[in-house]
């Protein structure tokens, strides 16, 4: 596995005066993605859990729906001038009779770590039915205090945050609080695929008794992600976009916003938050 973080020289200049310093930086490496030997996508990563990465990824896309869609995931031939090997590149083998569905088009190009739905043809491609309606978590709820105590266990596991400044975070939690997983990346998009495709491959989807936490602002690529894995809240430190509270409602999933403290914005499906 590559470096998570890295060394560069930096000139910290603080009222009066400049000194040179190394500075700790968040590696951003591309990862592609290959399904039966074809290439499928290109992302920007921080290196690591990348076979989790690749999970959520494709469970998120609606390419598979449990682990047994996958046979194998393995790492293969990119390497760097010295001939070693970047572990840049993985090859998903999937299960025999599983087939990647119409509709879940190859993308053509690298998404940045800033993105989770370029290289999409249209809208509707994007709105992948989940296998796992929301409808059917009708009974899972948390209380207001629950919640409001989430953002400071985020921030508290987020460990390579502390060093570089620079890394998104994405955890999963009990309706009751505790944290199940946690993963970060340089892409929003990558962290929620790195927790999802963890909850994947330990068997926990449909995670229809869990929460999703996100460090950023809630965007409809996230949403998407959560209603795929059936996922029934979604909270979020900071705002979700116009798209995002569309999708939320019509796919019946609670989405929070500005979640800081003791206030918070229900913007969907409010009856799974419990107040007092």
């Amino acid at each position: 596995m590559g470096r998570v973080t890295t060394r560069r020289p930096v000139l910290r200049i603080t009222a009066d005066t400049a000194t040179r310093r190394p500075d700790t930086l968040a590696v951003e490496e591309p990862l592609e993605i290959r399904v039966g030997g074809e290439a499928l996508t290109i992302t920007m990563r921080t290196p690591g859990h990348d076979v989790d990465l690749v999970h959520g990824f494709l469970l998120a896309e609606g390419m598979i729906g449990s682990r047994e869609d996958i046979e194998s995931v393995r790492y293969c031939d990119g390497v760097d001038e010295n001939g070693a090997n970047t572990y840049n590149v993985l090859d998903v083998a999937l299960a025999r009779g599983v087939t990647i569905p119409e509709g879940t088009g190859r993308r053509a190009f690298a998404t940045t770590s800033a993105c989770g739905v370029c290289g999409k043809t249209s809208l509707d491609e994007v709105r992948t039915r989940t296998r796992y309606p929301l409808r059917n978590s009708a009974g899972a709820t948390i209380g207001t205090h629950t919640l409001a105590a989430l953002p400071e266990t985020l921030r508290r596991h987020q460990q390579v945050f502390d060093s570089t400044g620079g890394l998104h975070a994405a955890a999963l939690f009990t309706l009751d609080g505790a944290l199940l997983a946690l993963r970060e990346d340089v892409g929003r998009h990558n962290a929620v695929d790195k927790v999802l495709g963890w909850a994947l491959t330990d068997n926990r989807v449909p995670l229809s008794h869990s929460l999703l936490m996100v460090s950023g602002r809630a965007s409809f690529e996230l949403v998407q992600k959560a209603v795929m894995a059936g996922v029934p809240i979604l909270a979020a430190v900071s705002a979700p976009s116009s798209l995002a509270v569309d999708l939320a409602a019509e796919s019946d999933l609670t989405l929070v916003g500005f979640l800081r403290g003791d206030t918070m914005n229900v913007y969907t499906a409010p009856e799974r938050i419990k107040t007092g």
